[in-house]
């Protein structure tokens, strides 16, 4: 692949929301993967997890747990029920919707360990850089091969939660995850000009 191809890759990668019913190969599903691991890791330590579900039972499992609990804080923000629930079902059908969610995960067991806050915080942070660097080549990856993918935050607000869950190592801790599929939609995104976010020195 030429720069040119992969410049023009970057800038047509959107978040997709709606998705085919056709599933996606698991040949395919392992090339993504194999691609994530080879991103960049602080200290080659390589920090992600990934669970892939592709079930509907694991997928409304999740989604059910997460709408519960997102329920939950809504009513004590003493948010209007009628836009609680949508936003529940929103985000219930945005999972259920994709023929594959892989919810990514950090661990910090291999991570060096320090004395301090300071430098335990920074760290993490570099595990979670990690973690996302090696989500991003799975997405561009996905796009590559005509697939649609969304990354959803959610995990975040509720990761004893999406552990406990899926029943994945204790270690394991949520910080998103990526609906996979073949575009049922396309859509269109602008950014603001680079030179906004560059200082040069």
């Amino acid at each position: 692949m030429s720069a040119e191809e992969i410049y023009h890759l970057i800038r047509i990668r959107r978040a997709i929301r709606r998705y085919e019913e056709r599933a996606v190969p698991e040949e395919l599903l392992e090339r993504l993967l194999e691609a994530a691991v080879w991103a960049p890791s602080a200290h080659n330590r390589q920090p992600w997890r990934f669970a892939v579900l592709r079930s509907f039972f694991y997928k409304d499992k999740l989604a059910r747990a997460m709408g519960e609990e997102l329920r939950r804080d809504r009513l004590s923000d003493r948010d209007s029920e009628h836009l609680i629930e949508q936003d529940v079902l929103r985000s219930y059908r945005r999972i259920i919707g994709a023929p594959v969610i892989i919810v990514f995960f950090l661990s910090m067991a291999d991570m060096d360990s320090y004395p301090d806050k300071r430098r335990g915080e920074a760290e993490r942070v570099m595990a979670v850089q990690s973690v996302a660097m090696a989500v991003q080549n799975m997405w561009l990856m996905a796009a590559a091969e005509g697939l649609g993918g969304c990354w959803l935050c959610a995990p975040l607000f509720v990761p004893h939660l999406v552990r406990e869950t899926l029943n994945v190592p204790e270690d394991w801790q949520a910080q998103g995850l990526l609906t996979l599929g073949w575009p049922a939609e396309d859509r269109e995104k602008d950014r603001r000009p680079w030179q906004e976010s560059v200082r040069f020195f």
